[in-house]
């Protein structure tokens, strides 16, 4: 994937240097140091000339040699390893980065937490999801409060979805989810109670509490638990022990258990 123009390779020695706001700024002595962690071998030191033509320098003598070097390159400037001191300085470069490799073709997306280049086409159509959200939320939280806010989680994870981060739009997904059911089961007779009282009850029991209720079905409440089981890694050493990262897939099956879970409580809704 190389044969980057040299518009391009402009754009990321820029971003390598990061004077721009909010992105991450390196010294002259730390552009070598970066160019080293994205894989490059034989990287001088910084010779004190302008930082930007520097590193745009060794970018073109690389492009020449078709080593690969400008993608690992652009996989560095992705790989939120880069910026845990400040995570902040992510999204910029992040943002900036798509909005370049769109126009070469391509884009960043995850795979287990790491970046890689895949091509990309941007008058094509985003990928549907599996499920539809058919109704609004209006239709199934009463309260124009509560409604707003998952209004809110929901297109926060739209954002998180889009800019690739996976475990973060899950964890947004189960957290208005969990939510939402709350809300059913304060708001709705039930005619089999909950077994515990609603503070101490998880997002499983709430599951099962809507579906043995009738308000959402059983393919609903079969997603629904493995929603429930990605979400639960929020926490570093469950993601550790599952050996596995969230990824678009992941992401996109969540997406379509929260919209078939919404649409059954709308639906269920109109009978009560």
């Amino acid at each position: 994937m190389e044969n980057f123009d040299d518009s391009t390779l402009d754009e990321l020695a820029a971003m390598v240097c990061g004077d721009e706001p909010g992105m991450k700024r390196r010294r002259g002595w730390e552009l070598a140091l970066f160019l080293r962690r994205a894989g490059w071998e034989d990287v001088p030191d910084h010779d004190g000339s302008p930082r930007q033509r520097w590193v745009l320098d060794l970018l073109r003598e690389r492009k020449e040699d078709d080593t690969g070097d400008i993608e690992r390159v652009v996989l560095r400037l992705a790989d939120r390893r880069e910026y845990q001191q400040q995570p902040s300085e992510y999204e910029p470069v992040f943002e900036r980065l798509q909005e370049v490799l769109a126009l070469e073709g391509r884009r960043i997306d995850y795979r287990n937490g790491q970046p890689f280049l895949v091509e990309y086409d941007p008058d094509e159509p985003p990928r549907l999801q599996r499920v539809e959200l058919k109704v609004a939320i209006a239709d199934i939280v009463s309260d124009p409060d509560l409604a707003r806010a998952v209004q809110l989680r929901l297109d926060e994870a739209h954002i998180c979805q889009e800019h690739g981060a996976y475990t973060s739009a899950v964890i947004m997904l189960g957290s208005l989810l969990e939510g939402v059911l709350v809300h059913a089961a304060e708001a709705r007779s039930a005619n089999v109670p909950l077994p515990k009282p609603l503070r101490a009850t998880g997002l499983q029991d709430l599951v099962q509490h809507a579906h043995t209720n009738g308000w959402i079905d059983q393919d609903a409440k079969m997603a629904s638990e493995l929603l429930r089981t990605y979400r639960n890694l929020v926490h570093p050493l469950a993601e550790k022990r599952a050996k596995h990262s969230a990824d678009f897939d992941t992401a996109d099956l969540c997406w379509s258990t929260v919209n078939a879970v919404l649409n059954d409580l709308a639906a269920s809704n109109q009978r009560f």
